[in-house]
């Protein structure tokens, strides 16, 4: 009757902690959604304020040839000018000329004429001489008025670019001041993800030790004063050891199992026997304290892998590959941050004091730097 009792306790306290577990998961799973979804649009904002930028580096480029355009055409309109003036003048002093010689000029090349049809030559002759100066005159004219009307729409042109250009730059303030707003959004749901996820292990660590307790429970419970009551105890408490063996590794507890293997899946199995063990800056302990360049080190080193001890030099090592083909065991490498790639889209690493080491199943929570192929 009092193992029923002792039984029937135990289920309450699991079923009341399962009722319990699911809340932190619906919370961190909320908060990632909206750190992705931040993140996204944080893409697209960094995307539109590069394109603003590149139209502005264009245009100030166009700007520069269109200046250099409208001061030639200021240069073209001044000599055409100038080539009228000077015909002009040169028209003017040809008509003074044959006027002040009088008559007398013309009608000697008219009589000097030997034949009906030389006369009729020279007077075409003097005839093509005023209709060539007009024609000149009209040349330059029709010059100075088209280089005249180019100068102006090349003008009209180059206002218009100066306008486009304060668009832009408003755009560009706009866009920068926008995508600091949203990168400081990323870094508060970043935050309160890490605050979730310790709440969530401390949680664990709470059902665990309640699990622990209601079995020792009742293990006490199944021993009676008979001498069979120790052996079914035993056995019971036996299956019960072996269960948790690994997570009693996990936590810092007696025993570490080494490698199991040479792959990245061997790799993975091992980092995790530390998972919940703490963090501490500068620390090269995995049980009592390590931080995520120090982790990412020793487990490596426990496969033959010499990593360096900070994370920039080890986002160096071995080959980069692309997240999509990245594989168990990897090194998946942030901005100030280093962990190892699960296989399964997740994370392995020592990820702050207020959490230790822990597994994420999204390794992008944060943004990537690159994914390192060491092993």
């Amino acid at each position: 009757m009092r193992r029923r009792i002792v039984q029937a306790f135990v289920a309450a306290l699991l079923v009341s902690t399962l009722v319990v577990t699911p809340v932190f998961a619906t919370s961190l799973e909320d908060m990632q959604a909206d750190k992705a979804q931040a993140e996204s649009e944080a893409s697209s904002l960094q995307e539109q304020l590069s394109q603003t930028l590149d139209k502005i580096d264009t245009l100030e480029n166009d700007l520069e040839t269109k200046q250099d355009e409208v001061d030639q055409a200021g240069v073209d309109l001044e000599e055409a000018a100038a080539k009228q003036t000077k015909q002009y003048e040169a028209m003017k002093l040809r008509i003074k000329y044959m006027y002040e010689e009088g008559d007398a000029s013309f009608l000697e090349i008219i009589l000097s004429a030997t034949s009906f049809s030389d006369f009729i030559n020279k007077a075409e002759y003097i005839q093509e001489v005023h209709s060539y100066d007009r024609t000149k005159l009209n040349e330059y004219e029709e010059t100075t008025r088209k280089v005249e009307e180019l100068k102006e729409s090349l003008q009209e042109e180059y206002t218009q670019m100066q306008t486009m250009q304060t668009e832009l730059e408003t755009e560009k303030a706009s866009l920068s001041a926008t995508l600091e707003e949203k990168q400081s959004e990323i870094a508060q749901l970043d935050q309160s993800i890490q605050d979730e996820i310790a709440a969530r292990q401390e949680a664990e660590r709470e059902r665990q030790a309640q699990e622990a307790a209601a079995r020792a429970a009742q293990e006490a419970a199944a021993q009676t004063p008979v001498q069979q009551a120790p052996a079914g105890g035993s056995g019971n408490g036996g299956g019960g050891n072996s269960s948790e063996g690994g997570n009693g590794g996990s936590q810092g507890g007696n025993t570490i199992a080494p490698p199991q293997g040479t792959d990245g899946w061997a790799v993975v199995a091992y980092a995790r026997q530390f998972i919940g063990n703490p963090y501490v800056y500068g620390g090269n302990s995995l049980t009592n304290g390590i931080d995520c360049s120090g982790f990412t080190q020793q487990i490596y080193a426990a496969f033959g892998v010499s990593l360096p001890r900070v994370d920039s030099d080890q986002a160096n090592c071995g080959v980069e590959i692309p997240l999509s083909q990245a594989q168990a065991g990897d090194l998946l490498c942030y901005y100030g941050h280093v962990g190892i790639y699960n296989g399964a889209g997740g994370i392995i690493h020592a990820s702050s004091p207020s959490v230790g080491i822990v597994e994420f199943s999204n390794c992008q929570y944060r943004t990537l730097k690159c994914v390192r192929r060491v092993l």
